[in-house]
């Protein structure tokens, strides 16, 4: 992996003060940025589902009577 001079000297300062070394912080940073892409990916194909099939305006009215919101 190729790496930009200036990038790892701010993972090395980032790493530094937060006490931990650069592979730790790496290996979270990519962990955390897969884990992003894998949530963008589900909100895309909930996002595309409704696109296909969006809500109906009275779909969920039946279940209104069943809510509680503590202000009774």
């Amino acid at each position: 992996m190729t790496l930009d001079d200036d990038l790892v000297k701010s993972v090395d300062h980032v790493s530094k003060l937060l006490n931990t070394s650069r592979s730790a912080f790496t290996r979270k940073a990519l962990r955390e940025a897969i884990a992003k892409y894998h949530l963008e990916q589900l909100e895309h194909k909930h996002r595309e589902g409704y696109e296909r099939k969006p809500i109906l305006g009275d779909e969920f009215s039946v279940w209104e009577a069943e809510q509680h919101w503590g202000d009774e």
